[in-house]
């Protein structure tokens, strides 16, 4: 399987996370990036490495580090590499004693980890090609043209008039909503819709 090397570059909340948080990963050679939503106390612990903040005694991702340091084991790079019913799937994979061997983990521990062990992160291809949303510099500076804007009111009659986003089916209301959350960096909003997507087409996770 292919994987590609992504970087850390946003992790946001809004009043509508109810507490959890859009972890944003981008292609290090690419314009896609990835939300991945997470719990306040796995963002908090991504956050207070990626701010180099000591807290005054050892959270479970710094004990976890710690015992891997003890044991003599080297975690090599952590690797997002399944989407299932709306759920990302990740390894941590590591060497001891000249072996690799790897441990499954959710996405927000195994980036908590890599963060303090300085590991790479990678994303198969096939989750980036599914789940990855363009960069806001990479979307169109105009909707496309099957997403007209609404006509504004007019006292005048108008026989004929263009499509508005009350035509569109559902799979096209969608993306006109989910191109919108992304011009506005709203990946908590595009990871939802992104997954109702998917339902609405049959896609396979």
């Amino acid at each position: 399987m292919d994987y590609i090397r992504v970087e850390i570059t946003a992790l946001s909340t809004s009043p509508s996370t109810g507490g959890a948080y859009a972890l944003v990963l981008s292609e290090e050679d690419g314009t896609r990036r990835l939300p991945i939503i997470i719990g306040a106390f796995e963002a908090q612990a991504i956050a207070f490495e990626l701010e180099k903040i000591q807290p005054p005694r050892p959270m479970t991702h710094d004990l976890l580090r710690d015992a891997f340091e003890t044991l003599g084991a080297e975690v090599t790079d952590v690797a997002i590499d399944e989407l299932k019913d709306g759920t990302f799937f990740a390894k941590i994979r590591f060497v001891h004693d000249g072996e690799a061997g790897e441990l499954d983990a959710r996405p927000s521990d195994a980036i908590a980890l890599a963060v303090r062990c300085e590991a790479p992160i990678f994303v198969a291809l096939p989750v980036l090609d599914e789940a990855g949303v363009l960069s806001e510099d990479e979307m169109p500076s105009e909707p496309p043209a099957s997403f007209p804007e609404p006509e504004r009111p007019s006292s005048k009659p108008t026989p004929t008039r263009a499509p508005t986003r009350d035509d569109l089916s559902a799979v096209e209301k969608i993306e006109a909503q989910l191109h919108d959350a992304i011009e506005a960096e709203d990946y908590e909003k595009a990871a939802r819709l992104r997954d109702e997507l998917s339902r609405l087409r049959g896609d396979g996770n």
